[in-house]
């Protein structure tokens, strides 16, 4: 039986091709949609899996209060691992983490500025799964001054893995550590990656509870229960850690290693986490487009049916019975669906390259292994086909014998309707993507293109390692300005436009000129007075810091509007703030001047309050800023290399441009928005595909109709008109279904931004014109092709 059904299918796709190539093609584009994006979803669910104990494995980040304000960190402090893991019999091991390792090394000559390494101790290799080349996990860091490092890294300064073992590189030419392990370049579906570990840093046992610059991770003994132990450790944290770091409403978490990537989005990550609605967003957007060709399908089948009812009947004459009739068409889909999944394994190849390069990605089309993957394919096409095929199967196979014998379709308005209900569904999705894309576009303009209250471009900032380089600054910035291609220069303490700034809690001055007793948040970014001109940051009173006025150094401070804001200030020159650097030791300094809000970080986050001084020395500040003249950069930064040579033989100037600091923080958002406008264009496509088929198999059933009118005097508009209305009535009702919840969808992404666009009224306009043109152009294409036939061939037979 199946034998027969596989041959009429055959025929049946062979005797009809133009509607076989639109369904082909239809599913193909689905299939390879929701394979594409299958495969980026399975990578971001996978991640950290790869790790033996990643079921036992827990990171620990803190939630407190501090001077009223809500600190949420995925850092510890250096004691953390050792107090808990002696506290609790639960943690089989614990490592910490000190991201701070990086730097420039030096090997036979031979320099490389590697940002990317770790300070570690050497239970990172029990708790964690690394592959060794060369060496052992079990004592790889255990004495000081020693590194692992990655088969990459080793390749880069020694060539090849083995020639690495047991050799000596230094970092800043002063700091050896001898090479013990070589180990298999981290997974690129691991939160924490790394280049080389470096064996702890002799000054980090040291360190307080309250330098929180490392992170924590556990092992814990197979059993635990782990809401209980999270529990027991709040309270442990409450009773002993809260007081020795001064802070309040303390809590500890444990996070599971596998959850990091998609739910956590703490301060200092220690990567740019995904995110979980993210991942569900894809996977709808995967299931709609292969739905609407699914629909596609079902359309076609079933308004083709008049021309296979005499078919039917004949069959079901000669002894056919409903389940065999149907097991027929059925058996026709899923075949469709078969051929369009060795298109779409086509497509997939040939698009994958370019998805990597939006995404991110370094994804292959055989994932998880040939044989899986075209099992798990065919198996997903034969459900897809028979899922397909399930209601033109059922509609067919009840055709009525008799009226199927005279040609007769028996159409009930139910089936109407639910084919229409199809089409409205398929124009509402598109229509959701078209105006997703819309607003995702106009938002990443805005915040590319928004003021931040400096000027960002022609500038770069780089980062010194050498200390001794850094008293040097003056010298260097007095060389650089030497240079025709080069504005400006100046130097501070952080970097804008990578991270936070970090924070302290200030004492302000009050109106009886005592401070107050309360402390307020606010950043610290330490700059020289070449800062504020160089980048083009707006004074509102006062004035800025000045190297002729020695008190500037010790007794000054700047702050921004919203600190004063905060305050209720409406002047705030000769005011005085307080500050701790040691519990014992407070500092006081004289606001002198009010610097207009500028942004160190992306438009998600809100300015925050800020103050600004001058550091004691030089050696204080290792970012220096160097701003160019208008299309100089190429010119300017062969001088900054050149120059910066000459002071520091050692290290290499790896500058960064400042834009790009700020740009790469919406690289989530505009993988979403590549995503989404992708969609939109296979959803559109799909959509249109299967509305152009609809259309001609109508023109086909109507050809004598509109012979006639023709030859009654009706134009080519007119027999646009006649064939297009009730398509723009189903794409004007989707429309109408659609736009609220873009609207509800839009409105909730646009959240994650503390400064975003509007939605305005024109881009509903525009939405829903642009819906019915779409739909316009698809069906005028056939009806213009119907209305332009010779009517006298249309009505010969007649």
């Amino acid at each position: 039986m199946f034998k027969i059904h596989f041959k009429t299918a055959w025929r049946s796709i062979f005797r009809n091709k133009m509607y076989s190539i639109i369904n082909v093609f239809g599913i193909a584009i689905g299939i390879a949609a929701f394979w594409l994006i299958f495969l980026f979803v399975a990578d971001e669910l996978s991640f950290d899996r790869y790790n033996q104990n990643a079921d036992r494995i827990v990171r620990v980040v803190q939630h407190s209060k501090w001077n009223g304000n809500d600190l949420h960190q995925a850092t510890t402090s250096a004691p953390f691992a050792g107090a808990l893991k002696e506290a609790f019999p639960e943690i089989e091991d614990a490592v910490r983490i000190d991201p701070e390792g990086g730097g420039v090394i030096t090997y036979n000559g031979k320099k490389i500025k590697q940002n990317d390494i770790v300070f570690a101790d050497n239970s990172l290799f029990k708790i964690f799964s690394y592959h060794f080349l060369y060496g052992s996990a079990k004592d790889a860091l255990q004495k000081p001054q020693t590194i692992v490092i990655t088969e990459s890294l080793a390749n880069k300064l020694f060539g090849s893995p083995e020639k690495a073992i047991n050799q000596t590189v230094y970092f800043d030419n002063d700091y050896p550590n001898k090479v013990t392990g070589i180990i298999k370049d981290i997974p690129t579906n691991s939160h924490l990656r790394f280049s080389a570990v470096r064996s702890v840093a002799n000054g980090l046992d040291a360190d307080g509870w309250q330098n929180f610059h490392v992170y924590t991770y556990l092992l814990l003994k197979k059993g635990t229960d782990f809401s209980a132990f999270e529990n027991k450790l709040c309270r442990f944290a409450q009773q002993n850690i809260q007081k020795l770091i001064k802070v309040n409403d303390y809590k500890l978490e444990l996070q599971p290693l596998t959850s990091i990537h998609l739910t956590s989005n703490l301060s200092y990550e220690l990567s740019n986490n995904g995110s979980k609605s993210s991942v569900y967003i894809l996977i709808a957007i995967g299931a709609l487009i292969l739905i609407i060709a699914i629909i596609n399908y079902v359309n076609l089948a079933t308004v083709r049916s008049s021309s296979r009812v005499k078919e039917i009947g004949v069959r079901k004459v000669i002894g056919s019975g409903k389940i065999n009739i149907a097991g027929m068409f059925i058996t026709e889909s899923v075949l469709i669906t078969c051929v369009a999944a060795v298109l779409a394994v086509f497509i997939v190849h040939l698009t994958l390259p370019l998805f990597n390069q939006l995404t991110g990605k370094s994804l292959t089309i055989w994932n998880f292994g040939i044989a899986t993957t075209l099992f798990v394919l065919l198996l997903f096409s034969i459900v897809t086909g028979a899922i397909a095929g399930v209601y033109p199967s059922i509609f067919l196979a009840n055709f009525k014998t008799i009226p199927a014998l005279k040609g007769q379709t028996g159409f009930r308005n139910s089936g109407i309707i639910f084919r229409k209900s199809l089409v409205i569904f398929q124009f509402a999705v598109s229509v959701v993507l078209i105006f997703s894309s819309i607003v995702i576009y106009q938002q990443l303009q805005y915040v590319s293109n928004s003021n931040l209250g400096f000027n960002k471009d022609q500038v770069i900032t780089f980062h010194i390692d050498n200390r001794n380089v850094r008293n040097q600054i003056p010298a260097i910035k007095n060389r650089l300005l030497q240079s025709s291609a080069i504005q400006g220069v100046a130097s501070a303490g952080n970097p804008i436009g990578n991270n936070d700034l970090g924070g302290m809690g200030y004492r302000f001055e009050e109106k009886d000129g005592s401070f107050s007793t309360a402390t307020t948040m606010a950043e610290e970014l330490m700059i020289d007075p070449d800062y504020i001109p160089t980048m083009d940051i707006k004074m509102l009173e006062g004035r800025n810091f000045s190297d002729s006025i020695q008190s500037d150094k010790y007794g000054s401070a700047l702050i921004n509007e919203t600190l004063m804001k905060k305050l209720g200030w409406k002047r705030a020159i000769g005011k005085h703030l307080q500050f701790k650097v040691e519990d014992t030791v407070t500092l006081e300094r004289t606001i002198v001047g009010v610097v207009k809000d500028f942004h160190t970080y992306s438009l998600q986050h809100k300015v925050e309050p800020l103050v600004m001084v001058m550091p004691a020395t030089s050696s204080m500040q290792d970012n220096l800023y160097v701003k160019f003249a208008d299309g100089k950069i190429s010119q300017g930064l062969a001088y900054v290399e050149k120059i910066y040579k000459q002071f520091d033989k050692e290290s290499l100037a790896d500058y960064h441009i400042l834009s790009e600091n700020f740009d790469r923080q919406y690289d989530t958002e505009k993988k979403q928005g590549t995503i989404a406008m992708i969609s939109t264009i296979l959803a559109v496509s799909i959509a249109c595909l299967g509305l152009f088929g609809l259309v001609a198999f109508i023109v086909t059933q109507r050809t004598k109709e509109i012979g006639v009118r023709k030859v009654l005097g009706a134009n080519v508009i007119n027999i646009v008109q006649l064939l297009s209305k009730d398509f723009m009535w189903l794409v004007g009702i989707a429309t109408t279904i659609s736009l609220p919840v873009s609207l509800y969808t839009m409105n909730k992404w646009l959240q994650s931004f503390a400064y975003r666009i509007h939605i305005r009224w024109w881009i509903f306009v525009v939405v829903a014109l642009l819906a019915l043109l779409i739909a316009l152009i698809t069906v005028s294409f056939q009806a213009i092709k119907a209305a332009l036939a010779n009517p006298v061939k249309s009505l010969r037979s007649e």
